[in-house]
């Protein structure tokens, strides 16, 4: 990443992966949330190691956030590479009661296996992956308000893990380890600070707000016009200067409180439906 140097928790991600490692064998199928807007950003670069060959759903929240469009051609992606997927919104609760019935179909293989044998269908058992800030608690207690209450503790799990029934079908594994996002590269640590899944002071202001503005320029100069009514092809500091002098608030430091204004308008959805990571 060149000069920008980042620290991603090294520590915090090698005991998470240990911790999820430990209980995957007790796991039917993972649901790996990520966000609509970074779906690829927003994936945990170890996800493919440690979960391995375990079934996968992944669910992309924040979707009335994110760019139709894309979010389209994202499922289309993830369902090539053999995972189940669905965009859903924790907040709202759009396509919560969906998740169940997806989840039986990637288990479908599984389900038909324990029926030859004989064996009575149990509650299927999932867990939740992801890096912080994609709505890992609001979409958990979402489930939780929908459905069941919490069914206790299992043999060979912590006491401070706890299974939760979200559905008469599944049960779910309510303190999965918290992976720690790895910054492989520029772009990935520019798209989490610019959607808030890491602080954005992380990273010089400037340098996100000079990413973004590019980014802008190349896919929604567009919704950028119909936001501030400044033509997005001006020189950067002149085109600053618009923006600010529109919020009245033109100060020495304009440049970069003119990034503030554009980030924070896209965070809030008044810049309209914007995918970060396109496809």
């Amino acid at each position: 990443m060149g000069a920008i140097m980042i620290q991603w928790y090294p520590g915090h991600m090698a005991k998470a992966k240990k911790d999820i490692t430990a209980i995957l064998p007790l796991i039917d199928i993972v649901f790996e949330l990520v966000d609509a807007r970074i779906p690829k950003s927003s994936q945990n670069p170890l996800i493919d190691e440690i979960i391995q060959k375990k079934p996968r759903l992944v669910l992309m929240n924040k979707r009335n956030m994110a760019d139709p469009i894309q979010t389209k051609k994202w499922e289309k992606h993830f369902k090539e590479l053999g995972f189940g997927v669905l965009a859903v919104d924790a907040i709202s609760g759009y396509n919560i009661n969906k998740i169940t019935s997806i989840a039986k179909v990637q288990l479908k293989d599984k389900i038909l296996r324990d029926e030859k044998k004989g064996m009575k269908v149990q509650r299927l058992r999932a867990i939740i992956l992801g890096i912080p800030n994609v709505g890992k608690s609001t979409l958990i207690n979402r489930l939780v308000k929908r459905r069941l209450t919490a069914v206790g503790n299992r043999p060979g799990v912590t006491k401070a893990q706890q299974w939760i029934r979200i559905s008469p079908a599944i049960e779910l594994l309510d303190t999965p380890g918290i992976l720690w996002p790895k910054f492989a590269d520029e772009v990935v640590a520019n798209n989490l600070a610019i959607s808030g899944a890491i602080k954005s002071e992380i990273l010089p202001i400037i340098t996100i707000g000079e990413y973004f503005l590019d980014f802008l320029r190349k896919h929604y100069p567009t919704l950028f016009f119909q936001r501030y009514q400044v033509d997005i092809n001006l020189e950067n500091k002149e085109l600053a200067k618009e923006i600010v002098l529109k919020h009245g608030i033109l100060q020495s430091d304009y440049y970069e409180r003119a990034f503030q204004i554009i980030i924070n308008d896209f965070q809030s959805m008044r810049l309209g439906n914007i995918t970060l990571d396109q496809i």
